[in-house]
């Protein structure tokens, strides 16, 4: 509890207690000045220990031109009713209190369970490092600001010590807590050679780490900044309550000042009746009370705000409310599948000759991979790291020179005087190889040197384990069809899909082909069966007549960071495998901070719990208050049924807001 709020606190309290006391007096006028309409100066000092804020910001929303806010009205009817109990001299004034104490009650419910919905968020600003260790000559370490350490620098990141910046581990074996980040709590092995991310908590070895990035572009604040941005995107549904209290506040300001001053003139002038002035400003004070938005203008926002707390103890980091309403409207869901569904991990499973049989000889199998891997030692691709892992030895990059990346066919460079290619089968045209094609299941690396075609590399790549179970929990949350779009060739893609279960397959696709097939998916515009691609030999089926109907939201994952432009095209960009990449981040709406695909049906699902508790809160205020203003029009309802119609419907609208915070775990 901030110190806001026990402030707040201790004036509700005192305030419940005099005005207790007030009420259970026999004889207030025998108090001193208790004479002057029976003890009015006492109620007066309650209700400023109560509602003196109330009024400063209600005299501040006038000076600024904001008159009609809920603290205007609350000022209108409690000053309202202390100006009836006085013109009666009934000496009531309990009723004016009581509407500032429960208003106020419910505003300290609404801060408390605000603070608690932004204090879950901010459990990720535990993550921001204090310092970094900058290790002397004399062994000693100082402690300087992440800021002020250079990339390639070395330092030491001790037990129990945040990782302050992302860098390579040079010496050093130890555990890693990447809980705030990813939601998983089971630690990560972290040695000698493997990357570690800013953020992260080191559990149990001394490490030195290598950085290899500058503080301002770390995980660790990218993703601060991914946080603290996100309360600037407002929702659609937030959008419409504020324009609607615009228009709803002086709406029902003018709708109670005609309900005060009508019906006694009609009674005055065309029935000849007794006016009844009191009656009727009283029912306009009720119909102010209950009128008052309270419960709309908090419990939505606070909604979406507890919604991205709920979601990011997950590890899924949401860019704003608006994102967090457009992931509930998902329908299709389609898929990168190198790195989304698959671990990215190849592992050589065969070599082949020209005429696609099994290479036999040691040598020639050796010198295959050797040229590959030198090949490909300046790509970060993970068919570049599988093909160096199966070359098994250090990468002497004195041998190679003129290394050519060609997007979406491969690599040539010149490799001990000679140049190779390697890539797959249009590579091979391109630089006019005859070579075979490969029958075997998997990705195909062709190898050509000096022009003669040394044979191909058979990869395969690994499902994730919990792929399939994602595909069909997907499904379970309302997600109508499921597509993979991938690069990779028709036969692996083929058995990847048939196995997860998904719906439809793209294969054989350029990053700009991914673009244009999502948006015809987009638009559900069927592809004809005997189009052509603009590339030969790429697989494009029909969408078919299950695509064809109104537009739906469709959303793209991916690994963020090849499927950049794919991410920022689809109505939503979903990045998997965000750790430490900061393609995902700047591309993606959503961010799983890990590479678990359970995580999309989960994100999906908070998303519409979200959206359906603001929907339950739009309905139960306004039905709740409509009814109570037909009541309190009529006269049947008093001040009391309007306490509970505004303080009573705000703190059932937070009760039932703070539910998106929790998380139901798979």
């Amino acid at each position: 509890m901030t110190k806001k709020q026990r402030t707040m606190l201790i004036r509700i309290i005192v305030a419940a207690v005099l005005t207790a006391v007030l009420a259970l007096l026999p004889d207030i006028t025998a108090l001193p000045l208790g004479n002057v309409a029976h003890g009015l100066l006492y109620y007066i000092v309650v209700y400023l220990i109560i509602g003196y804020d109330i009024l400063r910001k209600a005299l501040l929303g006038i000076r600024n031109s904001r008159v009609f806010d809920e603290n205007f009205l609350m000022v209108v009817a409690t000053l309202g009713a202390f100006a009836l109990a006085l013109y009666e001299q009934s000496g009531d004034y309990l009723e004016a209190i009581a509407v500032m104490l429960f208003y106020q009650v419910g505003e300290f419910f609404q801060s408390y369970a605000v603070g608690k919905s932004r204090r879950d968020i901010t459990k990720l600003m535990d993550i921001r490092p204090d310092y970094a260790n900058i290790e002397q000559a004399d062994g000693s370490l100082e402690r300087v600001d992440p800021d002020d350490v250079e990339v390639g620098q070395t330092i030491i990141v001790q037990p129990g010590e945040k990782v302050p910046i992302d860098g390579i581990v040079i010496e050093g074996v130890s555990s890693l807590n990447t809980a705030a980040l990813t939601g998983e709590s089971l630690p990560q092995e972290i040695s000698e050679g493997q990357e570690i991310i800013s953020g992260s908590i080191n559990m149990t070895g001394v490490l030195k780490v290598r950085t290899t990035k500058e503080f301002d572009e770390s995980t660790v604040s990218k993703i601060l900044e991914l946080v603290e941005d996100s309360a600037s995107h407002k929702s659609r549904s937030e959008d419409f309550i504020t324009r609607f209290a615009r228009i709803y506040t002086p709406a029902v300001c003018i709708a109670a000042l005609t309900l005060a001053l009508l019906p006694p003139i009609v009674r005055l002038i065309f029935m000849g009746s007794e006016p009844m002035w009191s009656q009727w400003i009283y029912r306009a004070l009720i119909f102010l009370v209950i009128s008052c938005p309270c419960a709309l203008v908090v419990s939505i926002p606070l909604s979406f705000f507890a919604g991205i707390g709920g979601a990011s103890r997950e590890g899924i980091l949401v860019k704003g409310a608006n994102m967090l309403e457009t992931l509930a409207k998902v329908k299709t869901v389609v898929l990168d599948k190198t790195g989304t569904l698959t671990l990215g991990v190849f592992d050589v499973t065969a070599m082949h000759d020209i005429d696609d049989t099994d290479k036999t000889n040691e040598e020639e199998k050796r010198r295959l991979v050797e040229l590959a891997a030198l090949a490909e030692c300046a790509s970060s691709h993970p068919i570049s790291k599988s093909l160096q892992r199966a070359y098994g030895k250090t990468i002497d990059h004195s041998r190679v020179s003129d290394i050519q990346e060609i997007s979406g066919h491969g690599i040539t460079a010149v490799v001990d005087g000679k140049k190779v290619s390697v890539g797959n089968e249009k590579l091979m045209e391109k630089e006019g190889v005859e070579c075979c094609h490969c029958h075997a299941s998997g990705t195909i690396v062709h190898v050509a040197c000096d022009g003669n075609y040394m044979g191909h590399i058979v990869l395969g790549d690994v499902v994730k384990p919990h792929a399939a179970e994602a595909i069909e929990s997907m499904r379970k949350a309302g997600v109508n069809q499921t597509v993979i779009l991938t690069g990779d060739n028709k036969k692996v893609a083929e058995e990847v899909a048939a196995h997860l279960h998904v719906d439809k397959v793209y294969s054989e696709l350029l990053p700009a082909d991914k673009v244009k097939m999502l948006e015809e998916i987009q638009t559900h515009a069927p592809v004809s069966q005997t189009q052509k691609p603009t590339n030969s030999g790429k697989h494009i089926p029909p969408l078919g007549r299950a695509w064809v109907g109104s537009r739906s939201i469709t959303a793209f994952v991916g690994d963020g960071i090849n499927d950049a432009p794919v991410l920022s095209r689809a109505d939503l960009g979903i990045a998997m495998g965000g750790l430490g990449s900061d393609a995902a981040i700047e591309a993606a709406d959503i961010v799983l901070m890990d590479d678990d695909p359970m995580k999309i049906a989960k994100a999906i699902r908070i998303s519409r719990k979200t959206l359906s508790i603001v929907w339950q809160n739009i309905i139960m205020a306004l039905g709740i208050k409509a009814v109570c203003l037909l009541l309190g029009a009529v006269g049947i309802a008093n001040m009391w049924l309007a306490i509970f119609a505004d303080v009573g419907v705000l703190i059932l609208a937070v009760l039932n807001a703070i539910r998106a915070m929790y998380v139901k775990k798979i």
